[in-house]
C-alpha cells in the first residue's frame, strides 16, 4: 500500500512534492506507521525503483527464445522503448530520479545492482554479436554504451515531451523504433564493409 500511494503520488505531484505524511494520509495510516517500514523517502522510492527493473526484465525473458543475438538485441532495444514510454514514472524513478542513487549512498553501497545486471546483458549480448560477427568488433563498453545512451536519449525525450514539439504524437513511437532501427543497421553494415 505505501509503494503504491507513493507512486500515486509521485505520478501526481512529482517526487519533490511527495512527503511521508502525504504517503501516510492517503492510505490514512500515520507517518509513524511508514516510518516502521521505510526509513525515508528516498528508500520507499529505490523500492519502486527495483520493482521498475523487475518489471523492465520481465519483459526481456521472452527473449531467450531468439536464436540470431542481434535480432535479440534489436527486441531488447524494443522493449526497452516500449517499457520507457509505457511506464515513464517507473522509467523516471529508474533512470532519472535521483533519489534511488542517494539512497545506495545512504546505505553505503556504491554498486547499483539493478543496473548493473541490465547493462551486463546488454553487453554480453553485444559481445555474441561481435564473437558471431554480426557486428564489427570493438570494446563492447563503448558500443554498449552508445546503445544504451541513444535508446535512453530517445525515452527521456519521448516522456518529457520534448519530441512532441517537433513531430505528431502518432509518429514519436515509430520513429523511435526507425531510430533503433538504423542504429543497429549501421553497426550490422559495418561488418559487411570490412
Amino acid at each position: 500500500m505505501i509503494l503504491d500511494a507513493s507512486m500515486k503520488l509521485f505520478v501526481e505531484e512529482g517526487f519533490d512534492h511527495v512527503t511521508i505524511r502525504k504517503i501516510a494520509d492517503l492510505i490514512e495510516y500515520s507517518p509513524t506507521t511508514v516510518y516502521l517500514y521505510f526509513k525515508d523517502k528516498n528508500e520507499i522510492f529505490f523500492q519502486l525503483h527495483e520493482l521498475g527493473f523487475e518489471k523492465m526484465l520481465a519483459l526481456n525473458q521472452n527473449l531467450i527464445a531468439i536464436q540470431n543475438p542481434l535480432m535479440r538485441l534489436y527486441k531488447m532495444g524494443e522493449n526497452y522503448i516500449h517499457f520507457g514510454t509505457s511506464n515513464p514514472e517507473f522509467y523516471d524513478i529508474m533512470f532519472i530520479s535521483r533519489a534511488p542513487m542517494e539512497t545506495l549512498k545512504q546505505m553505503g553501497n556504491c554498486e547499483w545492482s539493478m543496473g548493473t545486471s541490465a547493462f551486463a546483458a546488454l553487453q554480453s549480448l553485444l559481445q555474441e554479436c561481435m564473437d558471431k560477427e554480426y557486428i564489427r568488433k570493438a570494446p563492447v563498453e563503448v558500443v554498449s554504451l552508445s546503445i544504451w545512451g541513444m535508446v535512453h536519449g530517445l525515452v527521456s525525450l519521448a516522456i518529457r515531451d520534448r519530441l512532441k514539439t517537433m513531430m505528431p504524437e502518432e509518429d514519436i513511437i515509430k520513429l523511435m523504433h526507425q531510430s533503433l532501427n538504423w542504429l543497429l543497421g549501421n553497426i550490422d553494415a559495418s561488418i559487411n564493409q570490412n
